[in-house]
């Protein structure tokens, strides 16, 4: 008889595990105010997992949730899930980037909502909370564009229209151009790009607006995050719903190590779009360009290229509609600085409409509508140029105009290879005398030369200090920023301790909006923080950053694409809401920073002459773009207003009358040297 035996013995039991997530709060904690830590367990006794986490410290706590982590399928999922989608979606950490808390600035309901996406395999997404109407001058571009794809189709149906907005950051760009395909009926949107980091913005009109309840957004980024390839996502979108595909033209039109289009990207070139549009259109718009952007996506090359040197070889040979093996029924370019296209007649004058910087702050003032100026919360822009000391100069003269050479100046180099610990500048002691002297401290020599009429500096007169909590530096290198953010946290430099300085520089900062966390992190709640962000390309494009209120042009930019592109970043509107409800503006007036005199107003000559149409004369153009946009220059004897008149006769004989005749009131008639300076001080 077989011996007796108990299956106990032989089977295995079921562990006694039960996966939940689960979320409390510590009400008596004054820094974890509106956080909720979210954990996860596999024990079904939550309340004892709690108490192993806060015992210690005897805190009370209050628990909100514990969920089963436990799909349908069969398959678990973990806190971590959880924790990317909050990230993904915007929900701060707390002291992120500090250490590897689970502790989130998110609602109950959010939370919940969080956790049943992660559950049920579906897209979380904020609510739907955007409601806003066009403004007058998208609707009128929606419009003319409309009627102009309309006649096209009719005149000439064997050839895709193509349309250009040549309109400023700010104009609403992505919301309008939705609108567009949605006047239209249009299903299958291709929006191409050279600047990854504009991806943020499409995404979230598309995904917060009502007005595109049902809309789908697609992208590479999106499909990696869902653990699908691209084109799996493309294929399990609602077809009889509108699809908006976004990609960089080096993902998208890349191909393979034989030239053939990439497996993941056939769909792009098989489908027959109903709208193809070019976003940023002015980056990589020529081919020898485009070259470079295809082999290394690199943001901080932008700064050293020179469009004009393309433009008369390469007039024609533009990446556009011809370029590509794409089917669409239109083309929609889009573009704040579209300079090559309007100087070699791409488009004709019913292909393209305009909307510039002046056209925005004139409605701003000329508002009259009922209800509030939908211009208001655009600050106005003010340009403060600075004729650096010649004692702190003279280690960078020279370039083509025998000018203040900024490249040369904040020169720097790594002691060790990319070690940025090591990075310094060849001429620090230069460039801590310039920290200074926007400190407001200058050198006593070239303060006995102005005697008490000393310029505002940016960190020392105080309606400027007040509103310069938080500034972006634009530099010429790597070693550069990473030379920066050494110099700034140095002892000697005390006056910075109240910032932080986030170096946004680099291949660990990451590219296009990846590159942006950090520097939301370091501002935390930017009313009560100060920061400083170093960059020499990364963040210029397509990122709205609202706390910025100056840029610090430290660099030879030479295109004005690059230098108005990057200028606008700190145009952002900035508010809150008040009591009663209403929108309170925090940012009135916003700042550029140009430390090379003539440079600065040669990029307002080129900008405000070749982005406006009209057939004005160049000073009438000028004046106009200046009526919103004051320039105070100091010129080494003192601060004044720039008229369009100086603005040219500077940009063409290197002074004006004007600045010149002032020169003559000053106390520079009685001519000191600063060797006679220098004896004065020694008392010889």
């Amino acid at each position: 008889m077989a011996n007796t035996i108990s299956l106990s013995q032989i089977l295995s039991s079921r562990p006694a595990i039960c996966p939940t997530i689960y979320g409390y709060i510590l009400p008596g904690v004054p820094d974890h105010d509106g956080y909720i830590k979210i954990g996860y367990t596999d024990k079904e006794d939550v309340e004892a997992r709690i108490a192993e986490q806060i015992h210690t410290a005897g805190l009370a706590h209050k628990t909100l949730f514990a969920v089963s982590a436990m799909r349908d399928d069969g398959t678990c999922f973990t806190d971590k899930d959880v924790h990317a989608v909050l990230k993904k979606n915007g929900y701060k950490q707390l002291n992120a980037g500090e250490d590897r808390n689970e502790w989130f600035n998110v609602t109950e309901k959010e939370a919940l909502s969080v956790i049943n996406s992660v559950r049920t395999g579906t897209k979380y997404t904020v609510g739907r909370t955007a409601h806003f109407a066009m403004r007058a001058e998208q609707q009128q571009a929606v419009n003319n564009t409309a009627e102009y794809f309309g006649r096209m189709a009719k005149e000439d149906p064997s050839r895709p229209p193509k349309y250009l907005w040549n309109a400023k950051m700010r104009f609403g760009k992505t919301f309008a151009a939705y609108q567009l395909a949605k006047k239209l009926g249009y299903k299958k949107i291709l929006v191409l790009t050279f600047k990854p980091a504009v991806e943020s913005a499409w995404s979230e009109d598309l995904e917060t607006h009502v007005d595109f309840e049902g809309w789908q957004f697609v992208s590479d980024k999106e499909a990696k995050f869902d653990k699908k390839t691209f084109d799996r996502m493309y294929e399990e979108c609602d077809k009889s719903k509108p699809i908006v595909v976004f990609g960089s033209f080096q993902n998208l039109l890349g191909t393979t190590e034989t030239g053939g289009i990439k497996t993941k990207n056939e769909f792009i070139h098989a489908t027959n779009w109903d709208m193809v549009i070019f976003d940023e259109y002015h980056f990589g718009a020529w081919r020898e360009n485009a070259k470079k952007l295809f082999e290394n996506i690199d943001e901080e090359s932008d700064a050293a290229f020179d469009p004009e040197k393309y433009q008369e070889s390469e007039a024609g040979d533009a990446i556009n509609e011809t370029w590509i093996d794409i089917t669409t029924k239109c083309y929609l370019y889009l573009s704040g600085t579209p300079f090559r296209a309007l100087y070699t007649g791409e488009f004709l004058e019913d292909q393209i409409f305009n909307w510039t910087y002046s056209d925005e702050q004139n409605a701003k003032t000329t508002w009259s509508g009922e209800g509030e100026n939908p211009y208001a919360a655009l600050p106005r822009m003010v340009m403060l140029t600075y004729k650096v000391p010649d004692s702190i100069t003279q280690v960078a003269m020279g370039g083509e105009f025998d000018e203040f050479d900024l490249n040369e100046f904040f020169k720097a180099e790594f002691s060790e290879k990319s070690k940025p610990e090591t990075a310094y500048f060849v001429y620090e002691n230069e460039v801590q005398k310039w920290l200074e002297l926007i400190q407001g401290k200058g050198n006593i020599v070239e303060g006995l030369k102005l005697g008490n009429d000393k310029p505002p500096m940016p960190f020392s007169d105080s309606t400027l200090k007040n509103s310069l909590t938080h500034t972006v530096w634009y530099l010429p290198s790597v070693a550069a920023c990473f030379a920066m953010g050494n110099l700034l946290t140095a002892p000697a430099n005390k006056f910075f301790n109240d910032f932080k300085v986030v170096v946004c520089a680099g291949a660990k900062a990451g590219i296009g909006i990846d590159a942006l966390p950090p520097v939301k992190a370091a501002m935390g709640d930017p009313l009560k923080t100060k920061t400083i962000t170093l960059s020499c390309g990364k963040l210029m494009t397509g990122v709205t950053v609202r706390p910025w209120t100056g840029i610090f042009m430290l660099c030879n930019l030479k295109s004005p694409e690059t230098y108005f592109q990057s200028a606008f970043r700190v145009q952002s509107p900035w508010t809150t809401v008040n009591d009663e409800g209403k929108t309170e503006i925090i940012k009135q007036e916003c700042y550029i920073f140009d430390f090379a005199l003539n440079r600065a107003l040669r990029q307002i000559s080129d900008y405000s002459c070749r982005l406006n149409t009209n057939d004005s004369n160049p000073e009438a153009k000028v004046a106009e773009f200046m009526k919103f946009l004051p320039v105070l220059a100091f010129d080494g004897s003192s601060m004044n207003v720039i008229s369009a008149q100086d603005v040219l006769d500077i940009t063409y004989a290197g002074t004006s009358a004007t600045l010149l005749a002032k020169r003559w009131q000053t106390a520079l008639l009685v001519h000191v040297d600063n060797d006679t300076l220098k004896k004065l001080q020694s008392n010889q």
